[in-house]
């Protein structure tokens, strides 16, 4: 069973990425990791910048930056901080996916030993500036509250039933567009599939769960948009601002605990024409576990 952690030490962790991937067409390139940051297990603040990167003509950001951060709270009945950002300022990929601004942030807040193991999660700071999609301007409608009401008793957010349904719903909205195209995308329905029994009572484990912190996106061809994801012909997919949360059963001191890990992608730009290949911009990753 699942068991709160009176005696364990909080173990910290903390991942950030500016941007990653690799070009087949018009070039072959493999694009490192940008500005990577990962938090000891101990916590503490760490941060890299960068005043630009470019891959030829193909792809390229006027600057970046990237930090994780993990610290107790001082006040005492308060819990355990985890911060991670990873932003991308002045993108460009391949003329087609531009945007002032791309931030990724997440923050989150371990209970105490004693206390359970589930945090309060909250995206404060998450944002698209001036994101532009073949030359029009996109207006993602973000929802940072998705998390806004922690579970009771310690419970995971997958027994939660705002969260569910609003994730049922999602689901079910990119499932109904998805059917109703004449151009569906392939593995999409994989991705985003869930239905009612999806959700077990019982604690797997693992569970996992990928959805979208953006809701709509207004100003963009209905045909082409399948909520938070867009599909450009003659270039490729992308996918705004998705988000994996995965929990997952861990063995500590007498019993079990809950680990919660959850994957952020502002951009996440899957190419098969135009140019070939994969980029992910402004990515953070973050959990925590009393061990």
């Amino acid at each position: 069973m699942f068991q709160n952690n009176p005696q364990g030490e909080h173990q910290y962790y903390a991942e950030a990425k500016a941007l990653f991937g690799e070009f087949l067409l018009p070039l072959k390139q493999k694009i490192t990791p940008q500005l990577l940051v990962e938090l000891p297990t101990e916590g503490g603040y760490l941060n890299q910048r960068s005043c630009g990167f470019r891959v030829e003509s193909v792809l390229s950001y006027a600057s970046a930056y990237t930090q994780v951060a993990g610290n107790p709270e001082e006040k005492k009945d308060r819990g355990l901080n985890t911060l991670v950002t990873a932003v991308v300022e002045g993108l460009n990929v391949l003329d087609v996916v531009t945007a002032d601004r791309v931030v990724a942030q997440i923050s989150t807040e371990h209970p105490r030993r004693g206390y359970g193991y589930i945090p309060k999660l909250n995206f404060l700071g998450t944002r698209f500036e001036n994101l532009r999609i073949a030359g029009r301007k996109i207006e993602p409608r973000l929802n940072l509250d998705l998390f806004e009401d922690k579970p009771a008793n310690d419970a995971r957010y997958t027994q939660s039933p705002s969260f569910v349904q609003l994730i049922l719903e999602q689901h079910g909205s990119i499932r109904k567009l998805h059917n109703e195209s004449k151009n569906p995308i392939e593995g999409l329905l994989e991705r985003f599939n869930l239905v009612p029994e999806s959700f077990s009572e019982t604690p797997p484990d693992e569970e996992v769960v990928e959805f979208s912190l953006v809701d709509s996106v207004s100003d963009y061809d209905e045909k082409h948009c399948f909520g938070h994801v867009i599909r450009v012909p003659h270039f490729g997919t992308i996918y705004l601002a998705t988000l994996k949360l995965t929990h997952s059963k861990c063995p500590v001191q007498g019993g079990y605990g809950t680990k919660t890990l959850l994957e952020l992608t502002m951009l996440d730009i899957q190419m098969g024409c135009t140019g070939t290949g994969h980029v992910s911009a402004s990515v953070t990753k973050t959990n925590g576990m009393g061990g």
